[in-house]
């Protein structure tokens, strides 16, 4: 977002990036921005420097300095092992936990991440970046069964038994596409992923995503644990 009008990789949502910046600080509270991102094959750099992979682009861009200078934690990554439902194909899943709306707009303006974002540019194909809340009590990070991230748009909630990691609800898209979505839901499942995606189908243009996590503390960030 550092380069507007809008990054080669998505629309930004200036209207509520744009109320945003309005908020009373009184009003302004914390928000998990998720990030589902898919990358170029081969980086896109336009100074003609050596091709290195979309994803190599991403880990050089890692903006870790950029987050603690804002109070921003990144909370989750993880790579994409099996997508049974939605378009596009991800790559990586990412989640990052902000004191404020304001501190995620104050991010954009430090030189340091303007200066890293040459590498966001070149690698990412195309990403959603959603604004959510959590919706309830989180469960816990760790638990037996693959880790699966459910986001819909509607209808019924995803069933997580007892193993629900985290439910956020959804506030809008800070980066995407014309799409909108109700519910991310993280759950370790031991039923068939292939029933979790049935029932998540008929909500619409949904993702059904299983995920290997390298950082996991979904649960931790809600709960302060």
């Amino acid at each position: 977002m550092a380069d507007g009008p809008n990054p080669a990789y998505g629309t930004i949502n200036w209207a509520m990036v744009g109320d945003w910046a309005l908020l009373d600080p009184a009003n302004d509270d914390a928000f998990w921005a998720l990030n589902l991102m898919k990358y170029h094959e081969v980086a896109q750099y336009r100074d003609g420097r050596p091709a290195i992979s979309g994803r190599e682009a991403d880990d050089a861009y890692a903006p870790f300095k950029s987050l603690a200078a804002v109070g921003a934690t990144m909370v989750f990554v993880a790579d994409v092992a099996g997508q049974p439902l939605g378009d596009p194909t991800w790559d990586r899943v990412a989640i990052v936990r902000y004191p404020s709306r304001a501190s995620f707009i104050a991010m954009q303006e430090l030189d340091e991440f303007k200066k890293a974002h040459v590498h966001k540019e070149a690698g990412m194909d195309f990403t959603i970046i959603l604004s959510c809340t959590p919706s309830g009590p989180a469960g816990s990070d760790g638990g037996d069964g693959p880790l699966v991230m459910v986001i819909d748009q509607g209808g019924e909630p995803v069933a997580t038994g007892d193993g629900l990691v985290a439910a956020f609800d959804v506030e809008g898209a800070i980066v995407g596409d014309d799409r909108t979505y109700q519910r991310a839901t993280f759950l370790r499942t031991s039923d068939p992923v292939d029933d979790l995606t049935s029932a998540t189908s008929a909500s619409g243009e949904s993702f059904v995503l299983v995920l290997d996590p390298f950082i996991n503390s979904i649960a931790a960030s809600i709960t302060g644990l």
